[in-house]
């Protein structure tokens, strides 16, 4: 067996990071026939996708933040203020969202995290279903990854 010697390093390093995403991106196009059909589409980039609700005095009520990619939508944030929960706000965006990643992009399906003292029963109410749950993380908590198909399964 060879011994080889590296040094370790451990700061933030923002160059070091951008060389090792390209290269873990170019292995991994190269191991992936899917990938690589992807390459170079316009399914490859994440286009951000935003949705807010304003109230009448123009102030935030709530809002989702995600993003499409490789036709899926991935719902990163959605949030509804304290005042206007149970209104059915927090479905409305999260079904325009919906709309836009099916309708707009041509997603197929969607999928999003969640803790469980926050939604994961409202999220199955809109149709999504748990694929993984991970206990303890963190400690104490349960997150969840829920995912829902869209009825559509190609773009354009």
């Amino acid at each position: 067996m060879v011994s080889r010697m590296f040094r370790i390093e451990t700061e933030v390093d923002k160059e070091r990071r951008d060389l090792l995403r390209a290269r873990l991106l170019e292995t991994n196009t190269a191991a992936s026939p899917v990938l690589r059909a992807l390459r170079g589409t316009p399914r490859e980039r994440e286009v951000p996708l935003q949705v807010w609700a304003l109230d009448g005095a123009g102030e935030l009520a709530g809002g989702l933040v995600g993003h499409t990619w490789a036709d899926w939508l991935h719902v990163t944030y959605l949030w509804v203020d304290g005042r206007h929960r149970g209104t059915g706000l927090g479905s409305r965006l999260l079904a325009e969202a919906e709309r836009i990643a099916r309708d707009e992009r041509g997603c197929g399906a969607a999928r999003l995290e969640t803790w469980n003292f926050q939604a994961p029963e409202f999220y199955k109410k809109q149709g999504y279903e748990v694929v993984c749950v991970i206990p303890d993380y963190p400690p104490g908590l349960t997150e969840y990854t829920l995912t829902k198909r869209l009825g559509r399964t190609n773009p354009g």
